[in-house]
């Protein structure tokens, strides 16, 4: 298996995972405080603002490699078993479907929309100002 296919399982596996804590997040059998703690942390992975900077030389990652993966730990560790096992099935089924959610997808393009809106806003005040 060459570099490039093993990059593209490892990647299918992440998002099957990711798909499988959208999921947990969503059934009610999950305790609220993994709830929260999932939603903290996917909001964070998908934030461009980090805690340290990614330009900092060496610490700028180090928040991803690990506060990310230790929240993740923690998280897992808080999802009774069965809801886990229950969740990977419908992120595998969703995945064998090929469906996209594109509500998400909106979202997401809404989210940078309004951060490009407002980082055009500023941009002119500024410019106007000098």
């Amino acid at each position: 298996m060459s570099l490039l296919d093993r990059l593209r399982d490892a990647a299918r596996r992440l998002k099957r995972e990711l798909t499988a804590l959208v999921f947990v997040a969503r059934d009610p059998r999950t305790p609220w405080h993994a709830k929260l703690l999932l939603a903290i942390v996917l909001a964070y992975a998908a934030s461009p603002i980090d805690l340290i900077p990614d330009f900092v030389p060496v610490f700028g990652y180090l928040d991803d490699l690990l506060l990310l993966p230790l929240g993740i730990w923690l998280a897992l560790r808080l999802i009774p078993p069965q809801v886990m096992i229950d969740a990977r099935a419908r992120a595998e089924d969703h995945a064998t479907r090929g469906k996209t959610d594109y509500r998400a997808a909106a979202v997401i393009v809404l989210i940078w929309l309004g951060a490009a809106w407002l980082t055009g806003t500023w941009l002119i005040r500024l410019w106007r100002e000098a």
